[in-house]
C-alpha cells in the first residue's frame, strides 16, 4: 500500500511540474508612427502581473515580443518617450501567442488620441515563429562549429556567460535543454556543421513536447538519407 501511494505522489507530481513548464505563451504586435507610417524603435510595451513584471522593447523594424508569460488573461499598455498608449487586453493561449497586430502611434500634440487603431483589434494564435539556420546558413555562419554561439547569433534573448553555459531571457543559467534529432540531451558534442540540415531555437512558449525546462531549447536537425537523395535530385 505504501508503494502504492508513493507511485501515485510521484505520478501527481510529475504532471503538475509538466503542466507548468508548458503552460507559457507570449505577446507580439508591431508599432507604427501614426504620422509618418514608419515603425517606431524603442516602444516599451508591458505586461503587470501582480508583483510579476513582463516587458520588451520594438527594434527597428517596430516589433516586439513579450515572452514566457503564464498562460491568461493580462492588459499590454504602450509607452514612447512622454507619450503612454492605451491599455490592451489579451488573452495569452498555451504554446502560442496573442498578436496585437499593426499599432499606430501618436504624439499627444498632433492628435486627440493617444493611439490609433487601423482595424478592428483581432487576437490570433498560432505557432510562435522561431528563429533558425538552415544549412546554407550553417555553412556561411563564422561560428558554424559552436551550436551553442550560432544560438546567441539567432536571437538577442541567448547569453554566453564566460563558462560557455547559455542563458536564455527570464531562466537561470543553463536551464535550456538540447534537442538533436528528437533526442533530449544535456550538451551537444561533435555534431559536424556539414550534417546538419536546420537549428531552430525557442525562447518562449515552449511546446509541451520540449516541456522539460523552463529557460529554452536548441533544436537540431541532421541530414536523413531521403534529405541526401533530394539534393542530388
Amino acid at each position: 500500500m505504501k508503494k502504492i501511494l508513493t507511485l501515485f505522489t510521484c505520478f501527481c507530481l510529475y504532471v503538475s511540474v509538466s503542466f507548468a513548464q508548458s503552460s507559457f505563451g507570449d505577446v507580439v504586435g508591431t508599432v507604427l508612427d501614426l504620422q509618418s507610417k514608419q515603425p517606431l524603435s524603442k516602444v516599451r510595451a508591458t505586461i503587470m502581473d501582480n508583483d510579476k513584471f513582463y516587458e520588451a522593447y520594438t527594434d527597428n523594424q517596430g516589433r516586439f515580443r513579450i515572452t514566457a508569460i503564464p498562460a491568461g488573461q493580462y492588459t499590454v499598455s504602450l509607452s514612447y518617450k512622454n507619450d503612454t498608449s492605451r491599455l490592451f487586453n489579451v488573452d495569452v493561449p498555451i504554446d502560442g501567442y496573442a498578436s496585437l497586430g499593426m499599432i499606430y502611434f501618436g504624439s499627444l500634440s498632433h492628435t486627440t488620441k493617444e493611439i490609433v487603431i487601423k482595424e478592428k483589434l483581432k487576437l490570433k494564435y498560432g505557432e510562435l515563429p522561431r528563429p533558425e539556420f538552415n544549412h546554407n546558413d550553417i555553412q556561411h555562419a563564422p561560428n558554424k562549429f559552436s551550436i551553442a554561439t550560432m544560438a546567441t547569433q539567432l536571437s538577442s534573448e541567448i547569453k554566453m556567460a564566460d563558462d560557455g553555459a547559455l542563458i536564455f531571457k527570464g531562466a537561470r543559467k543553463g536551464d535550456m535543454i538540447y534537442v538533436l534529432d528528437g533526442i533530449k540531451l544535456n550538451q551537444v558534442y561533435n555534431v559536424p556543421s556539414c550534417s546538419i540540415n536546420k537549428m531552430t531555437v525557442y525562447t518562449g512558449g515552449l511546446p509541451a513536447k520540449y516541456g522539460d525546462t523552463l529557460g529554452g531549447a536548441i533544436v537540431v536537425e541532421t541530414y536523413g538519407y531521403f534529405d541526401l537523395l533530394r539534393q542530388r535530385n
